[in-house]
């Protein structure tokens, strides 16, 4: 299972989520800061062209855990 962080533009304007890796990388290189730990979102320190793609948060409330998921409106994924 690949986990997913949350990016912010500087203005606070929200991006496509990354992976972790990814997210690793540019914390390491200065590029991002963390914003929020819960859940995790980083911030990134300049500006990027605004390349989000339309997603939906789906929620599945079990008996007892609630599991969340981003899935891609669109042409690949399914509405």
């Amino acid at each position: 299972m690949s986990h997913r962080v949350f990016v912010l533009n500087p203005d606070k304007s929200p991006l496509m989520p990354c992976t972790a890796k990814r997210a690793r990388k540019m914390l390491e290189g200065g590029k991002a800061a963390v914003w929020r730990r819960y859940p995790f979102t980083v911030i990134l320190k300049e500006a990027s062209p605004n390349l989000s793609q339309p997603l939906a948060l789906k929620l599945d409330p079990g008996s007892k855990t609630t599991g969340m998921a981003l899935v891609l409106k669109g042409k690949t994924g399914k509405q």
